[in-house]
């Protein structure tokens, strides 16, 4: 077994035989080599946490990013999300703007999403760590081909989810999709470069909570509860 493969959760069995795939032997070797030259987040036990937070048969939404945070103590496997105590990156505080647009919640002072992460919200990177301070630094090394693959075995689910996806990368993982099945929304990036361009308005919060209680489903309680930073 992988040491990849040794860190994957079991609730996730559908995937595990990516981890045999030439493209998974490459990018192993490719990390092996990081880990040894540089400083590499998320830390090894977080790289999978998306996935350890939410088993395949409980996802509701995925919400899905880029690659993690590139900066010390930030990254821990969520996309979007950072630990508690770390200032709120910009695009997650735009995405707080917006939601206390949109539903009327307050801004968070914490970033730490894994209250949405218990309920169902899958917060997945494409491209799952990074060289400090490199952003971008693992794109094309092989974790697009599993990310891509993770959302193939959620479209082939039979219980319907709804997937967000924000900029123009995003997007393109549209075809991977039946719409027919499930949800998509597709908008701007909450990023502070594009969130002025269509982000601010689009209400995809409620959106996302509009389309789970049609499908049977709770809605997401979006609102992060501050007491949950003395349990992280």
């Amino acid at each position: 077994m992988s040491f990849l493969q040794n860190m994957f959760p079991d609730t996730w069995s559908i995937l595990q035989t990516e981890f045999s795939q030439p493209y998974m032997s490459q990018l192993e070797g490719f990390l092996q080599q990081e880990w040894n030259n540089h400083t590499i987040f998320p830390p090894q036990q977080d790289i999978f946490s998306a996935y350890a937070l939410v088993p395949y048969q409980q996802v509701r939404v995925l919400i899905l990013g880029q690659d993690p945070y590139h900066g010390p103590g930030q990254a821990h496997g969520l996309s979007f999300s950072v630990k508690p105590g770390v200032p709120v990156p910009p695009s997650l505080r735009n995405m707080f703007t917006e939601l206390h647009s949109d539903m009327g919640i307050s801004p968070s002072a914490q970033g730490h999403l894994i209250h949405w992460a218990l309920q169902g919200v899958m917060m997945l990177n494409s491209i799952l760590t990074v060289r400090e301070k490199s952003p971008a630094s693992h794109q094309k090394k092989g974790w697009e081909h599993f990310t891509d693959e993770t959302i193939r075995v959620l479209n082939q689910r039979e219980k319907p989810l709804v997937f967000v996806l924000w900029g123009g990368k995003a997007k393109k993982k549209a075809k991977l999709i039946d719409t027919e099945k499930h949800h998509v929304i597709t908008g701007v990036h909450p990023s502070p470069l594009s969130a002025y361009n269509g982000f601010f308005g689009s209400r995809p919060f409620s959106q996302i909570n509009e389309k789970l209680v049609e499908w049977g489903y709770l809605p997401i309680d979006w609102e992060i509860p501050q007491e949950q930073l003395a349990l992280f």
